[in-house]
C-alpha cells in the first residue's frame, strides 16, 4: 500500500490552507505572549470558544507601533497556515491592531516617556526663535499643500525672508529615515536661521512618522531652531513635543516665524526714536554732572588758593620777621665794606677804613675816625 512521508503530508496541507483562505482579519484577546531573541512575536489569539496560535515575524513586527500587553483585544490581519514541523496550524499576522487606539497609544507613551526621562521635553531646553530670520528652511514633501502654504503666508508677510526647501518624504515606511536625513543636511548646511517640518493633516496612520521616536531625537539635536507643524490643532505628535515651537497648522508655523515687514519697520523707528531720548537724556544728565563737577572744582580751587595764600602770608611775615630791613626799623643799621662785606665786628675795620653804612630807607658812605674795641677799652686809634 503506498504511503506519504508526514513531512509531505504536512507540506500539502499548509499548500491547502494557505490557497483555501485568503488573508483574514481575526479578532480575539492575547493570552501567552512571547518575544523571541530574534525578533519574532509568539502569542496566542483566543475568544470564549476557541484558541489559535500566531505569530509575527520580525519583518513584520516593524510595521506594528508596539507589541500587545497580555489580555489586549486586537484586530489582526494575517494568513491561515501550518507549521510543517509540527503539523500544527497558526496564524502568521502581518497587521495588528488595539480595539480603539490601544498599541498606537501604547507606542507614543512608551516612546514619550523616554523622551521625557532623557530631558528632551524640558521646556527649559527650547531655544527661542530669532526675531527677524533671513533664511528658513522647509523640511516637507515638495508637492504637497504645506509647501505652497508656507510660501504663500512668507510672501505676503515678509517677502525678503528667504525660504529654502529640503525635500522628504512626510508619510509611509520610509519617511522616517527620510525626515532624518533632511535634519542632517539642514545641520550640515547651517545657513538656516530657523526651520519648519511638518505635513499637512491626514490619519494617524497618516501622520505616524511623525511620531517615530529616532526623527524626534534628531529633531531635539538639531542645532538650528525648529517649528513641528503637523497635521492640524488636535493632532499632537512626538516631534512637536521636542521642537522648540509646536504650530497648530503649517500656515500658522510660517506666521509665527516670519514677522511682519511693516511692524518690523515700526518697530525700528519706534526703537530709533527710544535711542534718541534716550541719547539725549543721557547727554542733559552728562551735562548737569559736567557742571556740577566744574562747580565743584570751582569751589575747591578757591579754597586751596585762599589756604595757599593764608600760608604765604604767614611764611611772609615770618621772613619779614627775620629780614635785617625788619630790624632796621627799629634804628639799627648794617655796616659793610665798599666792596659789600659785611663788618660785623670793631676789629674788622681799622682808622681811616672806607665804611658804608646802611640805613632802612637809604645808606651813607664813611671813613672811620677812631676805633675803639670795647673788649679792649684800652686800645684806641686816632
Amino acid at each position: 500500500m503506498a504511503a506519504i512521508s508526514v513531512a509531505t503530508l504536512t507540506r500539502t496541507v499548509k499548500d491547502v490552507l494557505e490557497g483555501a483562505f485568503p488573508p483574514l482579519w481575526v479578532r480575539g484577546e492575547v493570552t501567552d505572549f512571547k518575544q523571541h531573541r530574534n525578533g519574532h512575536w509568539y502569542f496566542t489569539l483566543r475568544d470564549q470558544e476557541a484558541s489559535v496560535s500566531c505569530v509575527v515575524w520580525s519583518r513584520e513586527t516593524r510595521r506594528i507601533p508596539a507589541p500587545p500587553d497580555e489580555g489586549m483585544t486586537v484586530v489582526a490581519l494575517g494568513q491561515v497556515t501550518l507549521y510543517p514541523a509540527r503539523g500544527s496550524l497558526q496564524f502568521s499576522v502581518k497587521s495588528l491592531d488595539a480595539v480603539g487606539d490601544g498599541l498606537w497609544r501604547k507606542a507614543f507613551e512608551l516612546s514619550r516617556a523616554r523622551l521625557e526621562r532623557d530631558g528632551l521635553l524640558d521646556p527649559a531646553r527650547k531655544r527661542p526663535l530669532p526675531f527677524f530670520p533671513r533664511r528658513i528652511a522647509v523640511i516637507t514633501s515638495p508637492g504637497g499643500a504645506v509647501l505652497h502654504d508656507i510660501v504663500s503666508v512668507t510672501q505676503r508677510r515678509n517677502a525678503l525672508v528667504e525660504l529654502v526647501l529640503i525635500p522628504a518624504v512626510v508619510q509611509g515606511d520610509g519617511a522616517p529615515a527620510s525626515l532624518c536625513a533632511a535634519l542632517e543636511r539642514l545641520a550640515a548646511w547651517g545657513g538656516a536661521d530657523a526651520a519648519i517640518i511638518g505635513r499637512g493633516g491626514g490619519s494617524r496612520e497618516d501622520l505616524w512618522a511623525f511620531n517615530d521616536e529616532q526623527l524626534a531625537r534628531a529633531v531635539a539635536a538639531c542645532p538650528v531652531p525648529i517649528i513641528s507643524a503637523v497635521g492640524h490643532e488636535v493632532d499632537v505628535t512626538l516631534c512637536d513635543l521636542v521642537a522648540d515651537w509646536r504650530a497648530p497648522t503649517p500656515s500658522a508655523a510660517a506666521e509665527r516665524a516670519v514677522p511682519v515687514l511693516a511692524d518690523l519697520q515700526r518697530e525700528v523707528a519706534a526703537l530709533g526714536r527710544q535711542l534718541q531720548s534716550a541719547a539725549a537724556a543721557r547727554v542733559r544728565d552728562a551735562r548737569r554732572r559736567l557742571e556740577q563737577v566744574a562747580r565743584h572744582g570751582e569751589q575747591v580751587a578757591r579754597r586751596l588758593v585762599e589756604r595757599r595764600r593764608l600760608t604765604l602770608e604767614r611764611v611772609a611775615g615770618q621772613l619779614h620777621a627775620l629780614s635785617p630791613l625788619a630790624t632796621m626799623t627799629r634804628g639799627y643799621v648794617v655796616a659793610t665794606t665798599p666792596a659789600g662785606e659785611l663788618l660785623a665786628s670793631a676789629r674788622s675795620v681799622e682808622t681811616g677804613d672806607a665804611v658804608h653804612i646802611r640805613f632802612r630807607d637809604g645808606r651813607a658812605e664813611t671813613r672811620v675816625e677812631r676805633v675803639v674795641r670795647e673788649d679792649d677799652p684800652k686800645t684806641e686809634q686816632a
